[in-house]
């Protein structure tokens, strides 16, 4: 089993979130007995703004046995058909934004992606398989 991790679960881990980070490691802890854990390019770009350097993120992501996923072609084409569909239903934005790309990747290249953030997920990725901490 490969679960992708989302941004908000490893910040809730690593910035010792009071109120989400106990589960939010316990759910990283099922991903790891459960197979691989893995993040793309997009999620260690956004972690990497939290670290003070790139090697500390490299360290920390290690320590928690998060792989680097690099996205395919086929993940940065599903990406564009989600947010042409987010466009179509009236979406403001003018460019693809991290979600489309994290969603994307995950639905192509994992079996799931561990989020808080299921909602937007739900939307526009609907066979993406969703690991939500919160969910209980």
């Amino acid at each position: 089993m490969i679960t992708a991790v989302d941004t908000n679960i490893l910040l809730d881990v690593f910035g010792g979130d009071r109120t989400f980070g106990a589960i939010s490691k316990e759910s990283l802890q099922r991903g790891i007995a459960d197979g691989q854990l893995i993040a793309c390019e997009v999620i260690w770009a956004e972690l990497g703004a939290f670290f003070p350097s790139a090697v500390a993120v490299r360290e920390a992501m290690d320590l928690l046995g998060v792989e680097f996923s690099p996205m395919t072609v086929d993940s940065a084409l599903e990406a564009s058909r989600a947010w042409k569909d987010y466009r179509r239903r009236g979406g403001p934005r003018s460019r693809v934004a991290a979600d489309f790309l994290i969603g994307a990747h995950a639905l192509c290249q994992a079996d799931r992606l561990l989020t808080r953030d299921r909602g937007f997920y739900r939307v526009y990725f609907k066979s993406l398989s969703i690991l939500d901490p919160t969910a209980r």
